[in-house]
């Protein structure tokens, strides 16, 4: 399999689990449930976004990926 093709998989696959950890936020938020706390998915959040972050600006400064030279 293409490098790229796996470093955009894992990028999608950490999009939708931050995602999922946002909607398991809002659900204990609304629910008023207090089994478990609000604040540990939303700081699995915080911490994926983090790791995208990083994970992109490694790509970038590698050359796996290239930025739009013309972002119009």
């Amino acid at each position: 399999m293409n490098t790229l093709f796996i470093f955009k998989l894992a990028l999608v696959l950490l999009l939708l689990f931050i995602i999922f950890n946002l909607g398991s936020a809002l659900f204990i938020m609304v629910k008023g449930d207090n089994k478990m706390p609000m604040s540990r998915y939303l700081g699995r959040r915080v911490l994926f976004s983090a790791l995208v972050i990083l994970l992109l600006l490694v790509a970038l400064g590698t050359g796996l990926i290239s930025p739009n030279p013309t972002p119009y």
